[in-house]
């Protein structure tokens, strides 16, 4: 009983470690420079957000046929 629970402990160690290297191989490279990068949402901030029912286009709402 006592090697049965070493066992399912080693394995459960084995996959902590696994996941683990597989976060740490996937995580995106820091690239040190100068000056900190803005993220795109910083941009996008003070912005309303678009209505999804409202017109793209303010002209006209029927499609051009396209010649």
């Amino acid at each position: 009983m006592l090697s049965t629970l070493l066992v399912i402990a080693g394995v459960l160690v084995g996959l902590v470690a696994l996941l683990g290297l597989i976060v740490h191989l996937s995580a995106p490279r820091r690239v040190r420079t100068g000056a900190p990068r803005t993220p795109s949402w910083v941009v996008d901030a003070g912005k309303p957000h678009p209505d999804a029912w409202s017109p793209l286009s303010t002209t006209s709402t029927q499609i051009r046929a396209v010649r």
